[in-house]
Order: structure tokens, then sequence, then C-alpha cells
């Protein structure tokens, strides 16, 4: 790709934009300073399509699928990390890697109630060298012991035995990755359990989930090292009319234990936004979690791009003063394009609409609307809307030394030759 665009240009087109945003009251020094506090977690999953590290040929379940069969996915944990490293390189700022427990490092099979900090010992050698946070999910899906369609609120008392021991043993994991990194780690458990068809009894699976996430949660962890959240969802494949971990359940628990809950963007009606219940929650909750994903009329984890639902979620964040109570992470898989650009295009529009958010004229906004001046505060909000954004968002490239525009695309076209289509 041919890109014109010069440092010399890039720095005066951002001079002519800064005034312009100067002239409303938005101070751009400080959007971009702000932002560069942002911290992503990026998701492993989408490297190598969900498969794990656990030697195991096991198909994906648990209402989980990708679609696509794109040249160079991610075959063993050396190829994934030399691909997120890849990614890292092209994102402005310095990010997070959010790991499954199927994404262990042993030499063998380990069971997964029997996975321990050993078996992700390689992992924070890699973060600490590349300084990321580390993030940690329980691997509640495709395995023997899920394919009732059930886990934590299964009726077997020895399967939910199994599921609560593996829990228990990803938090203490968890612990240790924030301990060794000095950063929180967010342990996020979500789970599949739900029926394909109208139940009997929506009670008693929800009381046997709320005595397991009891169970798990016991053990006292330091909150500087772990973050508990527990995830929702409407549906899932196999489970589409009755989930036992819905959103009207975890919401209730995440304010009963004070800890965070998980709002996936994928994970509602699709007339829902997650935009609207980020100040409801924090209203309740010191902290959330939020997954970033790309709903195409179901939870089909489509590439995050810059779009309004995206735009609603970082306003909300950005106008109401919550950049240090949310955690945001990326959750898609898409395995019919190039796996490294997923992560790219996703995390840059993400950044992208928190700095939009970040370059709007707050305090004039929220007083024209505290005086009832709604016309004024409509007009302003449409005027924005043809400021210079761009030259912006390109200066911020080029302070972090990232490619600016599409050119990220030529590092990631050669890396494809040079790596990805090798791979068999």
């Amino acid at each position: 790709m041919k890109h014109l665009r010069t440092e010399s240009k890039i720095e005066n087109c951002y001079s002519v934009a800064q005034e312009q945003y100067a002239s409303i009251g938005v101070d751009t020094t400080l959007a971009l300073r702000t932002l560069k506090k942002v911290a992503l977690s990026l998701h492993c999953w989408q490297g190598d399509d969900v498969s794990g590290f656990e030697n195991s040929e096991g198909e994906l379940t648990g209402g989980i699928a990708t679609t696509g069969n794109y040249p160079g996915k991610a075959r063993n944990i050396d190829e994934l990390r030399r691909d997120l490293e890849i990614a890292y390189k092209l994102i402005p700022g310095q990010h997070r890697l959010n790991l499954h427990a199927m994404y262990l490092d042993s030499p063998k099979p380990v069971e997964r109630n029997a996975i321990e900090p050993a078996h992700f010992t390689s992992w924070v050698d890699w973060a600490k060298n590349g300084k990321y946070g580390l993030d940690m999910n329980p691997s509640l899906f495709s395995h023997p012991l899920s394919a009732s369609g059930f886990t934590l609120s299964s009726y077997d008392p020895a399967i939910r035995h199994f599921w609560v021991e593996h829990c228990i043993a990803s938090r203490r994991i968890g612990a240790y990755f924030g301990k060794s990194l000095e950063t929180p780690c967010v342990t996020n458990i979500w789970i599949p359990d739900g029926y394909k068809d109208t139940p009997f009894d929506r009670k008693t699976p929800r009381h046997l989930l709320k005595e397991s996430l009891d169970t798990i949660l016991a053990e006292p962890l330091d909150k500087r090292h772990n973050l508990d959240a527990v995830e929702g969802k409407l549906f899932g494949i196999g489970a589409e009319s009755y989930t036992t971990g819905s959103h009207d359940f975890y919401l209730a628990y995440a304010v009963e234990k004070k800890i965070l809950l998980c709002m996936d963007a994928g994970h509602f009606h699709p007339t829902e936004s997650i935009s609207d219940k980020i100040s409801s929650t924090l209203t309740f909750l010191d902290e959330i979690l939020l997954h970033v994903s790309r709903g195409v009329r179901w939870d089909s984890d489509h590439v995050v791009i810059q779009n309004d639902d995206l735009a609603a979620i970082t306003q909300e964040i950005v106008r109401g003063d919550f950049l240090d109570r949310v955690h945001i992470g990326l959750d898609y898989f898409d395995a019919s394009i190039n796996r490294i650009a997923a992560w790219v295009v996703g995390s840059r529009s993400t950044l992208r609409a928190l700095l939009m958010a970040l370059l709007e004229p707050a305090t004039i906004l929220r007083q024209m609307e505290m005086s009832g001046d709604y016309t004024a505060r409509l007009a302003l909000l449409e005027e924005l809307k043809g400021l210079p954004f761009g030259a912006i968002w390109d200066y911020y490239c080029l302070q972090n030394n990232v490619p600016v525009g599409v050119a990220y695309m030529d590092e990631i076209r050669a890396y494809e030759q040079a790596e990805l289509w090798k791979r068999s």
C-alpha cells in the first residue's frame, strides 16, 4: 500500500486540528495523555480459534463456534506469542493479555481441576518481558464433563465439584499473575449452562450455581492481585430457551458479593446495548468488566469496528468518568480473516472510539444539559462530528511509534508471507 503522510504533514494537520478543538474548550494534549493510560486486554483465543494447548483434539462446545479457515492459525504457544507481539507493535499504548485456562504450558496433559501456577510460569515470564498485564478465565467448555450442557449448575454433584475445583484453581492462578506482575488480574467466570428447550424448573439450577460460586469465592484473595468477575448471557447455541447464569442473576450476585460484573456486548438481545447499563451498574458496584465484541443478529463475535454501538459504550465510560473503574477486554474470534489483523483492527477501533469520546467538550455539554438548553446541546454534538478527529488519532499513533492509517497492513502482510503461510 502507498502511504503519503510524512511525519511533518501529520504534525501540521494535528496543529490545525488542535486549534479547532481548543476553540470549543477541548484540550487534545490532555485527551491523548488520558488515552495513553488505557490498557485493553487482548484475548488470546483470537489467535488460534479457541483451540488452547491441552494436547486435546476435542471439538468446541458450549455455544462456541468459529467460522473460516484463513491460513496461519497459531498451533502452539510460541507461535501464538509471536503473533501477539506483532499485534502489540501495531497498537498504540501498552496493553494486556486475557488468557483462558486451556492455554496452559505443560509438556503433558493436565486435568483442568489440577492446573497450577506452575503451568503458567512461562506466560508470566513472557508478560514481564513485554510489560503486559495478564487476565484469567476458567475454561468451562469443550470438555467431556461439560458435554451435558451443565457445569457449575449441574444436577450431578461430581460434575459440579470438578468445575468448582477448576474455578478455584483458576482464581489462584489469577492471584499469581497479579502478584508476579504487580497489576491486578481480572479472573472472569463464564459458564455455558442452559436448556435448549423451555425448562420446567428454572429455580434449582440457579440455586446450585449460587452454591458453586459461594464455594469458589470462599477463599479470600488479595484484591491487589486478583479481581473476581462473573459474566452473564442471554442465550447460546444449545441453550436458547434458558441460561442459568443470566444477566439478572449475576447482577444480583455481583452486588451481594461486591465483585465485578462482566458485560459482553454480544450477550444481550440484539436491540439492547450495554452502554446504558454502565452507569446503572456502577452506581452499586466499584468496578465492572466489559467484553467488547460485535454481534450481528446474535452473539456472533465479529471483529470490533468503530460503529454506533462502540461509540455509545466508550462515550458512557468517558462521560461518566469511569475509565478507572472499567476493565476493557476484547472478545471475538474470526477465522475468516488474518487473525493478527483481527486483533489490530478491533483494538485500534476501540481506542479510536475512546479518543473520540475524550475529545468531547464535556464541561460545556454538561452545563448546557443542566441548564435545560437542549437545543445548544444538540447543535454542539452535531458540530463535533465534522471536526478533524482523524488528525488527532494519526498524531497519537505517531507519538506511540506505530503505523499511521492502514500502513499497519504492510507489516501484517510481510509477517504473513514470512511466517503464517508456512503453517500447515
